[in-house]
């Protein structure tokens, strides 16, 4: 398991003006690969970061607007995203292509990126599915959020934040997650660099962290059937956290066609950090 901190902090100034807050590990020059963190995580939470240089890849975290140190965007949706990055990566990246990797949360922005044509390659790891597509095998409680978010948006988006805190957040994880994800939330190299990402997360209030929510729990604006970016699919079969995917991404991979569904047996929801170099070796189109 390998964290640090970045190696270098930015901002890029988007046309409307926005500042939009980035991380980096791994050479200036290497293969550019976008994540999309989980929920209200902050750009400063890497993964794979003592085998980035190795790859030769370029991993850059970027916060989502409201979360962090991105500047908000009222009624931002996945396509809205999606543009931003395109626009970073033309201005910062030139004409390499880009990957996006999506953890839990996530999952849908690197969806969207991939949708659009912005990344050539993507990967969902512990990654929610569009739950609004059917409520089959969702727990009470899920379902009843996406039922909330398609009867009634704005309402959605305030619930989400009046639960929305980073010390609620750490509670909730740690409360779904099994045994081996504990092992690695809660070791003393991990606890305090999440738990600090959450609370840069939550630096501006939770109306970001509610308005991702939002978004992953309604419809999302493509359909997943016509992306045909190659997509691979990372999930841990021992993860009980039904948020991510309530069947380990199986219903997933049957409407995208592109997809490679893998499945670790021995893994939990924290696959992102524990099986990190075969993740980033799938985004550089080679097998694991």
């Amino acid at each position: 398991m390998d964290i640090s901190e970045p190696v270098r902090l930015g901002q890029y100034r988007l046309p409307d003006g926005r500042d939009l807050a980035w991380a980096e590990w791994g050479p200036e020059d290497g293969t550019p690969v976008l994540l999309c963190p989980g929920a209200a995580t902050s750009r400063r939470l890497g993964f794979g970061t003592g085998a980035v240089d190795a790859l030769g890849i370029r991993l850059i975290s970027v916060d989502r607007p409201g979360v962090g140190a991105s500047d908000p965007a009222p009624g931002r949706t996945l396509d809205s995203f999606a543009a931003d990055i395109a626009g970073l990566r033309r201005d910062i990246l030139g004409t390499a292509e880009l990957a996006a990797v999506g953890y839990s949360a996530g999952g849908p922005f690197a969806l969207a990126c991939a949708a659009a044509g912005v990344a050539a390659r993507a990967a969902v790891v512990a990654g929610a599915d569009e739950f609004a597509s059917s409520h089959d095998g969702l727990p009470e409680d899920l379902r009843a959020m996406v039922e909330l978010a398609a009867a009634d948006p704005a309402a959605a988006e305030r619930s989400f934040a009046e639960f929305g805190s980073a010390e609620a957040l750490w509670q909730l994880i740690t409360s779904c997650s099994p045994p081996v994800d504990l092992a690695v939330y809660r070791s003393p190299e991990f606890e305090p660099v999440f738990r600090q990402a959450l609370a840069e997360g939550f630096a501006q209030g939770p109306a970001g962290y509610a308005r991702d929510t939002l978004l992953a729990m309604s419809r999302w604006p493509f359909a997943v059937a016509d992306v045909r970016t190659p997509v691979d699919l990372w999930y841990g079969g021992l993860d009980t956290s039904p948020s991510h995917s309530p069947d380990h991404g199986t219903t997933l991979a049957g409407r995208l066609p592109s997809a490679r569904h893998h499945l670790v047996p021995d893994a939990g929801g924290a696959l992102l950090w524990t099986h990190a170099e075969p993740i980033l070796r799938t985004l550089l189109g080679a097998d694991h």
